[in-house]
């Protein structure tokens, strides 16, 4: 799974895991955060692949928040039975073209 590190001096500071167009992790210290660690290895992502999709729970408001000011669009929510956490959570897609999800009329 190709791997991302940042570094302050000798310090990791932020990693991104992703697996062909899926974010499998995106991780910075508290520390580092609001510094743009988190942006920067998102768009070594982006700059991979025309598209992405990540997990996170549907808890965790700033991760959520974060990934919406960067484009990325909810596409789905789940209960707990679908993951080993048992926690709600919310799939993520973003691709290089903008995402037009209004309901269609057929």
């Amino acid at each position: 799974m190709p791997g991302w590190g940042r570094f302050d001096d000798d310090e990791l500071i932020g990693i991104i895991a992703f697996h062909d167009d899926w974010v499998e992790q995106l991780y910075v210290l508290p520390g580092a955060q609001g510094r743009g660690v988190g942006t920067e290895l998102l768009d070594v992502a982006k700059g991979a692949f025309e598209r992405l999709e990540l997990w996170t729970f549907q808890r965790n408001s700033p991760a959520r928040r974060f990934y919406e000011a960067r484009g990325f669009a909810l596409v789905e929510q789940t209960d707990v039975a679908r993951n080993e956490e048992r926690e709600p959570d919310a799939r993520y897609l973003w691709t290089c073209k903008p995402l037009d999800l209004r309901p269609t009329v057929v």
